[in-house]
């Protein structure tokens, strides 16, 4: 039930305590005191282990197909790698039960970018533009017919073309044509496009 606001002439003391208790019924409700009431009154839940924090969980690295060198059951540019919770950490499993882990169950499986390959070995590619560029294999194997008889017609066009397609299928630049990628090894020197996604985390820059 709301205070009746006195009539008449008011103090500047009495407006006063009247703002205060304002201010103090808003930061009681509002504040961290607050959301404890809040959180003792309708219950804490319990969080999901795909929501932890990094550093509160540690996934597995993934099982690599060794034909593909991508991981296994690479789906639509994703695979899933199994992730267990910390010890002492309780949260609510795939099969959303709620579980106190002790660092050995599997809590979430974490997606995880893979890439889609069909067959082009980048070893293969580098190859023969290294040392049959001038005749256009290298055109021929990434599936470029036209290009790579062009080159074979104009002997790589009198070597500068060997030159600048070795250098763009070295850098990656240049792959097969139907849109896949090179197979290289995981663990391989392969080129990394960088993306900001929600995981991104953003040092404060520290200004003198």
């Amino acid at each position: 039930m709301a205070a009746a606001w006195p009539s008449g002439p008011v103090s500047p003391e009495a407006v006063a305590a009247h703002l205060l208790a304002v201010l103090w019924l808003v930061a009681a409700t509002t504040g961290p005191w607050g959301a404890v009431a809040t959180a003792a009154a309708g219950g804490d839940e319990t969080l999901k282990c795909e929501d932890l924090k990094v550093g509160q969980y540690i996934c597995k690295d993934p099982k690599i197909n060794d034909a593909t060198q991508e991981p296994v059951n690479c789906t639509n540019y994703t695979a899933h790698v199994s992730c267990f919770p910390a010890p002492n950490i309780t949260c609510k499993d795939f099969s959303g039960n709620e579980t106190h882990f002790t660092g050995n169950e599997v809590g979430f499986h974490k997606p995880i970018s893979c890439r889609n390959v069909n067959g082009y070995s980048y070893k293969v590619a580098v190859a023969l533009s290294l040392f049959l560029g001038w005749l256009g294999a290298d055109r021929f194997y990434l599936g470029y017919p036209a290009l790579g008889l062009l080159k074979f017609c104009t002997v790589g066009f009198c070597g500068i073309g060997s030159l600048i397609d070795f250098i763009l299928i070295s850098m990656q630049i240049v792959g097969p044509s139907d849109g896949s990628s090179y197979i290289i090894d995981y663990y391989g020197t392969r080129l990394t496009r960088l993306s900001i996604t929600n995981e991104t985390f953003r040092k404060t820059q520290l200004y003198p």
